[in-house]
């Protein structure tokens, strides 16, 4: 298991290593909540950014894993994640469809 520093802050114009927006329970183990985890590069070490986004059950897209690998900023990565969640993917019952 790769151990990560932890970050209470990541700025949009920092390049990003991946974002990722997980549903986990809550520390209070009562609901699950979706979170929106920021891994950037940070001196020669790789640092972790939570945010709680909330109830799990208010999104209706999956969840997201979107790798950068140092090319993609934080503020590009959090566009491509807005729009993932306004766009989901298709649905594959839609194109197998038949007439």
């Amino acid at each position: 298991m790769m151990l990560h520093k932890g970050t209470h802050f990541v700025l949009d114009d920092e390049l990003a290593v991946g974002l990722f927006e997980l549903n986990f329970k809550s520390p209070d183990q009562q609901s699950r909540r979706r979170y929106e985890i920021i891994l950037v590069k940070r001196g020669d070490e790789i640092a972790e950014y939570r945010r709680d986004m909330g109830l799990a059950k208010k999104y209706k897209s999956a969840q997201l894993r979107i790798p950068s690998l140092m090319v993609h900023t934080v503020g590009e990565l959090r566009d491509i994640a807005n729009h993932a969640r306004m766009y989901p993917p298709y649905d594959i019952r839609e194109i197998t469809k038949t007439n």
